[in-house]
């Protein structure tokens, strides 16, 4: 079955998200699209799954113009769609994940799941995916749960399989499997439209690769292009993938953490025992897939977390109990996971967003007043430092692209004294520019004789700016290794097998 958006147009306000985008994929092809953050990659797709209503255009199966309102148009036309964010409930099982919204009951009232559970097992056993249809899908690997909303577009007969940014929580023996599982599909004739940020898994997996900038189809390449290539196509400029990482000499300690238990509100160990040191001039990362602890220690690092047991020296005075903004005030600058959520207050203006950790200080507060022009003067002096791409210092910090956003963190946080940085998923959601700038910032940090504690689940991440690899597990640190360590063994690491013949560092 071939798929087709011709002529899509996509409107909010003045904001031009596509911009009469031709896209086509075949059936046995895969299709990836490549974008900038804001290109209107995940806005052209939620079109094509009727989550959003285009403003012109047309959707063409097998050369015939069909209406897409709403998801069940798409399914019903054989258009099957797997999210970032997986669109499952967590206590259910994975039979029960997959009748929703097409329930059949007997004469009870219970729910009839014989047949869904014999589809479940037509379907694994096809592709291979060894997936047990009673299974409660929050005890399931995210691999796993992937693949269930797989079977889920697959048992609803889809032939076109849309994957937004499919790889971006699994570990990369699960992406391995999952380019495998694309390739099986190909050859049973499904059509795939294939989303993501990896430039290597393009090159991997698709036939074909579209490049969307702007709200346009700016142009295609082949998987023969080169990252480099692909990555200036996407930017409209040259892209440095590799950040430069020069080897120095690493100093004394400046973060101890010893023995560290974090609780949760019911007393439940989420962290157990964990202990490692960080030292100036070093970046020591801590790898692991994402849900195993890694971001109740960062957050626990700055006592943002309310149960926390152990130890917490940084450059020898302990910092365990501290309030926030004295963590702060010893010297650690912090890069939340969420820059939304916890990094920015959106309804701030940029040049507000930028001394939120100094705002009561001189030269920007005078007693209990503000001084506005002292906070203008030095915004923008850390708009041009840090390349903050705005108006105007006085527009709202949410009318800023997520890079920009990003870059706001940046500055504010890395323009006053610190002995650590501790940088929580800093490149989540960025396109191939912004994540050139902030390694070569976080870089610089480590250059400049600062400690760099880097919390990350993007493999490609840790081992360019890593010295040290500390691998998180279940609430556990499995093993602290050299940054020389390989990818496979670093996944399985990752995986939770400890026998990887990593060298421990």
């Amino acid at each position: 079955m071939s798929f087709e958006l011709r002529g899509i147009t996509k409107t909010f306000g003045s904001l031009v998200a596509n911009d009469s985008i031709d896209l086509k994929v075949e059936a046995g092809e895969i299709l990836a699209i490549l974008g900038e953050n804001g290109a209107g990659k995940s806005t052209l797709m939620n079109i094509a799954y009727g989550l959003l209503q285009a403003d012109s255009g047309t959707i063409l199966v097998d050369g015939k113009e069909i209406s897409i309102n709403e998801p069940s148009d798409a399914l019903a036309a054989g258009i099957g769609m797997v999210h970032q964010h997986f669109m499952l409930i967590p206590v259910f099982t994975v039979a029960e994940n997959i009748i929703l919204g097409h329930e059949r009951t007997g004469r009870a009232g219970t729910l009839k799941l014989e047949d869904a559970r014999a589809a479940i097992k037509k379907v694994s056993e096809e592709f291979g995916f060894d997936v047990d249809p009673d299974a409660i899908v929050e005890e399931l690997p995210v691999g796993v749960q992937q693949r269930v909303e797989i079977i889920k577009a697959l048992i609803y007969n889809a032939k076109v399989l849309i994957l937004d940014e499919p790889t971006a929580v699994l570990t990369p023996q699960e992406t391995d499997d999952l380019l495998r599982i694309m390739k099986d599909l190909k050859a049973k004739g499904t059509a795939i439209i294939f989303i993501t940020h990896k430039l290597r898994e393009v090159k991997i997996a698709a036939d074909r690769i579209s490049i969307i900038r702007r709200g346009k189809v700016v142009g295609s390449a082949q998987p023969s292009a080169s990252q480099e290539e692909l990555a200036s196509l996407m930017v409209g400029r040259e892209v440095t993938l590799a950040p430069d990482k020069t080897a120095h000499t690493i100093g004394d300690v400046i973060l101890s953490v010893k023995d560290i238990v974090i609780k949760d509100h019911t007393g439940r160990d989420i962290v157990s025992d964990i202990s490692f040191d960080v030292c100036a001039g070093e970046v020591l990362a801590i790898a692991g897939v994402q849900g195993n602890g890694q971001t109740e220690v960062a957050r626990a690092l700055i006592n943002l977390e309310d149960h926390i047991v152990g130890s917490m020296k940084l450059d020898g005075v302990e910092i365990n109990g501290f309030s926030v903004h004295k963590s702060l005030d010893e010297g650690i600058a912090f890069i939340p996971e969420s820059r939304e959520l916890d990094g920015l207050i959106s309804s701030f203006s940029i040049a507000e967003n930028l001394v939120l950790d100094v705002h009561t200080q001189a030269p920007y507060a005078k007693g209990i007043s503000l001084s506005p022009s002292q906070i203008r003067a030095e915004a923008e002096k850390r708009i041009i430092e840090f390349d903050i791409r705005t108006q105007s210092v006085s527009d709202p910090v949410s009318s800023l692209s997520g890079g920009n956003k990003q870059k706001v963190v940046l500055a504010r946080e890395l323009s006053r004294p610190v002995k650590l940085l501790i940088a929580s998923q800093p490149t989540r959601g960025l396109d191939v520019g912004s994540i050139e700038f902030v390694h070569e910032r976080i870089l610089a940090e480590r250059d400049a004789g600062r400690a760099v504690l880097l919390f990350s689940t993007e493999l490609d991440e840790v081992m360019a700016l890593a010295d040290r690899i500390a691998v998180m597990y279940r609430g556990k640190i499995l093993a602290i290794v050299n940054s020389d360590v390989t990818r496979d063994q670093l996944g399985l690491l990752m995986a939770g097998v400890v026998s990887a013949g990593a060298k421990s560092a």
